[in-house]
């Protein structure tokens, strides 16, 4: 047997969509306030996937200026047909036309795509597929006309321009649960699958289908739905299991990419959602996801091999002119303020990470609760820069450097809505330059300053409570760690490290005991 890994893509990585062609698979991901827009994946076994880029990588097809905390980009889906890659997904922040949803096409798929093609029709979720007769159809969500009850709208569309061509319909309402989503439809041995989430992202989330003989309906639902969910699995350390996409291997087995959350402790999470991998079977004409059992962290599979769990751990000596694919930005940056190939400079400005802006900030998503990650800096001007936690622009701990007399001070900044704590300055005589270090654990972050790597100094700690979405008002995120700079000042970083902590070696060979939420 050979295992591997769950998540395959650890931290924020929501919403995944995957499409295989010949060999290959290509999987995507909600990005929401975060450019560029879209992270592009590929691999060739479904457990070890290489990020190629982004989908969205210019400000015209992800306009983000001012977007709300977890507003932006939503699911997204990714789909190929005959030779061209589609992207169909919704900026809830941006209406230039009335609607959010749109399209862009790709012919080569680590190239450029397209500017975006509107689609008249609200909703969130979009999704594509296409019919035996070569007909495109468009799935979402909607509002039934007659009732007003929320569904999954189908209808025929033109991918290449956004155009609607046939009247819209509410083919299914779900099984019952709240906020049904996340549609994606397929055709397998001649019936057509309408596979959806429903019960919300959270802890009640759970993963539905139903089936019919005919595109339009009715749809029949399974008789076991929901096909998988964790609601009623307190002890799993993984819950929220949902917003799911079936993909085939040449082989003809199947699996299914989902999402889920790895709780901290008690009923709390902060490092956001993360794309997971199961098997899928078929019986009676119905997908089963796993042999019916829970989804589990280490997860076997038949054939030869390892053990395969993405790597979290990197040095960046920002020796490029452009940065690496696992950097985000917060909203469209202001460019000028960014200087790449001899390590990164970065130019503060007026806007703060308090602030809904292009706040200077290029930051790295947590992909695992026990990790270090350190940076060195170089200050002049005058302003804050710094290492910083950051869930939302309301929940961020800030290590804080600013020049004091000829010397340097650093302060532990921490803000949860509106209460704000901050450290007594620890002063840092004659020297321009300065290690910064964040070591995260499950239940905190402790900061950490000084002249090396080797003679550092706490300045504080943080609880990760008070950064979980469960702390917050229902966010769609995860935590980054991100370099920043604001105010008239210029920091020059010669480079940023995350490294596995020795409480996550420990747990990569021996996984953690359930966890049972009060």
């Amino acid at each position: 047997m050979r295992t591997y890994q769950n998540p395959i893509l650890p931290g924020f990585h929501p919403d995944p969509s995957v499409c295989r062609v010949g060999n290959d698979y290509y999987l995507v991901n909600s990005s929401f306030e975060f450019f560029p827009g879209v992270p592009l994946w590929h691999s060739t076994d479904l457990l070890q996937w290489e990020q190629l880029g982004h989908v969205l990588t210019r400000d015209s097809q992800d306009p983000l200026e001012n977007c709300y905390t977890s507003s932006g980009i939503f699911a997204p889906t990714i789909r190929e047909h005959n030779g061209r890659f589609y992207m169909i997904t919704t900026n809830v922040s941006w209406f230039p036309e009335g609607s959010p949803n749109f399209i862009v096409h790709t012919d080569t798929i680590g190239g450029e795509w397209s500017e975006p093609a509107r689609i008249d029709h609200m909703g969130i979720d979009p999704s594509l597929f296409w019919d035996d007769d070569g007909t495109a159809y468009y799935t979402g969500t909607g509002g039934d006309e007659a009732t007003g009850q929320q569904g999954i709208v189908l209808f025929a569309i033109d991918p290449d321009t956004g155009a609607v061509l046939s009247d819209k319909k509410v083919v299914w309402h779900g099984s019952g649960g709240r906020c049904p989503e996340g549609p994606h439809l397929y055709k397998i041995n001649g019936m057509y699958y309408l596979l959806i989430a429903e019960g919300g992202t959270e802890y009640g989330h759970m993963v539905t289908v139903a089936r019919s003989e005919n595109l339009w309906g009715p749809y029949e639902s399974c008789p076991h739905n929901p096909i998988l969910s964790h609601r009623d699995h307190d002890g799993s350390p993984l819950q929220g299991l949902g917003h799911a996409d079936l993909v085939d291997t040449p082989q003809g087995d199947w699996f299914l990419v989902f999402h889920g959350i790895r709780p901290s402790q008690s009923m709390l999470h902060h490092i956001g959602r993360e794309t997971m991998l199961a098997p899928v079977t078929w019986e009676d004409g119905w997908p089963v996801v796993n042999h019916g059992k829970p989804i589990e962290l280490t997860m076997e599979l038949p054939g030869e091999g390892g053990h395969t769990a993405f790597p979290v751990a990197f040095r960046d000596d920002f020796t490029a002119p452009a940065p690496a694919p696992r950097w985000s930005y917060l909203r469209n940056p202001i460019r000028e303020n960014y200087a790449f190939g001899h390590g990164l400079t970065l130019r503060g400005s007026a806007h703060t990470l308090d602030d809904l802006a292009a706040v200077t900030f290029l930051g790295v998503r947590q992909q695992q609760m026990e990790l270090d990650f350190e940076t060195q800096l170089t200050l002049t001007g005058t302003g804050d820069a710094g290492l910083t936690v950051f869930h939302t622009n309301e929940h961020h701990y800030d290590l804080r450097v600013a020049r004091q007399g000829g010397g340097l001070a650093v302060t532990l900044r921490r803000r949860a809505v509106d209460l704000t704590a901050e450290s007594a300055p620890v002063i840092f005589a004659h020297t321009d330059t300065l290690c910064l270090k964040v070591v995260a654990d499950r239940r905190q972050y402790t900061f950490f300053a000084g002249p090396t790597s080797a003679d550092l100094r706490e300045i504080g700690r943080g609880s990760t409570q008070l950064l979980s979405t469960e702390a917050m008002r229902g966010t769609f995120t995860g935590c980054f760690a991100a370099l920043f700079a604001e105010g008239d000042v210029t920091a020059q970083f010669d480079f940023f490290q995350v490294s596995e902590s020795e409480a996550q070696r420990e747990k990569n060979s021996n996984p953690p005991a359930p966890m049972y939420p009060i």
